[in-house]
């Protein structure tokens, strides 16, 4: 293995690859509504190496925020298509799972001291600037993980830096002066942005049944859950002073101002009354709940019916997802608080999905025929035009240079500079990850002064790349790579 490590060390330059702390502070964003996977919970398996739909959740939420930062909150679900974050989000998951296979070959290992060191040194678990199991566990907690998972996490994340720093250059300085000139070149390019919206197309129905035909095991119907409800509404009781009074001991550093301020008593009693009441409420709910399982509800109490949809439901996401866990044997759910009510909630019956009709799929169909035949129109229309186009014409420009470029956005304009950047063609066309196609013309070219550009984050950038051509296609050949859901 050291002799395989060796003979491609040229593509393992990278930098100490690790988010410290990828979820917390993130949010949390599903595509769609929710995820209904199967119940392994599975979608791919690389090599001896499982990746969970909850990890290709928190993989996605993580691509999503970052683009919504990128474009000042304005990013949504329909751009998170257009840009294929699914497949983004799932091809991070595969190159770890690459990397987490070498380690293995390797026996490499996180030993649980230099997890407890790592998370120790994070700031945002730290009280007074010191680490803090109480905020830990709370942070954690807000951000829907649990000790458990974040710290498999943080090994996993742990042990791609371990093996990736054991196959570093140890000279950052030299590979800098190396690549100086490469980065220190400067285009001046005609452009021209062809999108799919170009492309008119009418298929018939021979084109669509054809198409349905290849492809009619990815048209099935939603999974939908049929339920009863019911319902405890908030109590509004009068506590006695003694009870009001040893709640407030008990729980008096929960009672500040927006200084941070402990409130007295009195000042605080609107909010004891407030949770006291929530927990008598939560109580009589419990009872509701054995009633419920027992079949001896009051008359009075009356059970709402709902149907749970991936498309379609009334409940929160989180909500939703715990009554697709639901099964038979283990209908009933434990009062969970929606609002200021509590529900308790019975599965009556889960109908699976099931194949489409091509009637019933027509639609979507339709949909998906028109995005790939477009795909294909555009790519032939690049490959026909792109000598003889006529577009815009840039200033000179570097691969920093992304928002010079009129009518591309921000990541459109990174995307298509820095594969222009790495291309060897004057002329060409390059397709992005939104499916938008992009021909171009180097009309000029020249070296700049300042050779400055070489520094560290386009070293870090450029050894990414390299590990993205070299080790991540070596070790695909080496540990098969199988994908469980369709579509993305």
């Amino acid at each position: 293995m050291i002799t395989w490590m060796q003979r491609h060390r040229k593509y393992l330059v990278i930098t100490i690859w690790i988010s410290t702390i990828a979820f917390i502070g993130a949010g949390f964003v599903g595509w769609g509504q929710y995820s209904y996977g199967d119940k392994a919970g599975a979608v791919a398996k690389v090599g001896e190496v499982s990746i969970t739909s909850a990890e290709l959740q928190k993989s996605y939420s993580n691509l999503f925020n970052q683009y919504n930062q990128l474009f000042q909150g304005k990013f949504d679900e329909k751009q998170a298509q257009q840009f294929g974050l699914q497949r983004q989000a799932l091809r991070q998951l595969v190159n770890q799972a690459l990397i987490l296979n070498l380690a293995n070959s390797y026996g490499l290992i996180v030993s649980d001291e230099e997890l407890w060191n790592i998370i120790k040194s994070q700031s945002v678990f730290s009280k007074n600037g010191t680490f803090d199991k109480t905020v830990y566990a709370e942070m954690l907690k807000q951000n829907r993980l649990t000790i458990k998972e974040y710290e498999e996490s943080m090994k996993k994340e742990l042990l791609i830096q371990k093996t990736l720093y054991l196959l570093a250059s140890s000279n950052q300085a030299i590979e800098a002066k190396a690549i100086s000139g490469a980065l220190g070149v400067s285009d001046k390019i005609s452009y021209k942005l062809l999108t799919p919206n170009m492309i008119t197309l009418t298929p018939n129905e021979t084109e669509l049944k054809a198409f349905w035909e290849k492809h009619k095991k990815e048209f099935t119907t939603q999974p939908s859950y049929e339920i009863s409800y019911v319902v405890q509404k908030p109590l509004s009781l009068t506590p006695a002073a003694k009870e009001i009074s040893e709640y407030y001991d008990m729980n008096r550093q929960s009672f500040k101002d927006s200084t941070g301020k402990i409130l007295t008593m009195d000042e605080a009693e609107p909010m004891i009354l407030a949770a006291l009441n929530d927990k008598a409420t939560e109580k009589e709910a419990l009872r509701l709940y054995i009633d419920f399982k027992k079949g001896t509800l009051a008359n009075a109490t009356m059970a709402e019916k709902a149907i749970i949809k991936e498309s379609s439901s009334p409940f929160t996401p989180e909500l939703s997802k715990e009554i697709t866990q639901l099964s038979e044997q283990k209908p009933f759910l434990k009062p969970r608080k929606v609002g200021n009510d509590y529900l308790v909630i019975k599965l009556d019956k889960a109908v699976p999905s099931r194949p489409m009709s091509y009637e019933e799929a027509k639609t979507k169909v339709s949909t998906l025929y028109l995005i790939e035949a477009k795909k294909t129109k555009l790519q032939e229309l690049a490959q026909n035009s792109f000598k003889t186009f006529s577009g815009q014409s840039s200033d000179f420009i570097t691969r920093n240079d992304s928002t010079k470029l009129a009518g591309l956005n921000a990541q459109e304009g990174s995307e298509f500079l820095s594969k222009l950047f790495a291309s060897k063609q004057k002329q060409g066309f390059i397709t992005l990850e939104n499916g938008n196609v992009i021909i171009y013309n180097v009309l000029e070219q020249k070296l700049l002064q300042d050779k400055t550009l070489a520094d560290e984050n386009a070293v870090a950038k450029l050894k990414g790349s390299l590990l993205d051509q070299g080790l991540i296609k070596t070790l695909e050949s080496k540990y098969p790579v199988e994908i469980y859901v369709e579509g993305i």
